[in-house]
């Protein structure tokens, strides 16, 4: 999903939103938590999951290149965990894709075992009308 995607989604479902107003929300709310997390601030969007900044540290690194050695200084960059509702839910969903994956690969299976039965039925001379 895209920004113009949750855009779109928050104008259709409240329909008193205008899609100006709505993308004005989206934008309000991704400024505010990009600037939180600019300033060092963990959010926590209980059920979903939560946004905090982790440090690496400096390291020796090469160059690809050359071989040659090169320090890579410390980094500051923003980390999601998914809460454990956002975890579920998505294993939900992953077990039903597969479920239903599961069953489509058998049904295939067994309409190739059926048409193979046919095709060997006919090749035997069975089942014409001859």
């Amino acid at each position: 999903m895209t920004r113009s995607d949750l855009v779109t989604m928050l104008a259709e479902r409240f329909g008193q939103l205008t899609h100006r107003d709505a993308e004005f929300a989206v934008k309000t709310m991704l400024d505010a938590m990009g600037d939180a997390l600019a300033r060092g601030h963990r959010i926590e969007i209980r059920g979903f999951g939560s946004f905090q900044v982790n440090r690496r540290p400096p390291r020796v690194g090469r160059n690809p290149r050359s071989g040659e050695q090169v320090i890579i200084p410390e980094k500051l960059v923003p980390h999601f965990k998914p809460g454990k509702a956002l975890r579920e839910s998505v294993d939900l969903q992953a077990d039903t894709a597969r479920e239903l994956h599961a069953e489509q690969v058998l049904g295939d299976v067994a309409g190739v075992e059926s048409r193979s039965s046919r095709v060997s039925t006919l090749r035997a001379g069975e089942g014409t009308d001859s």
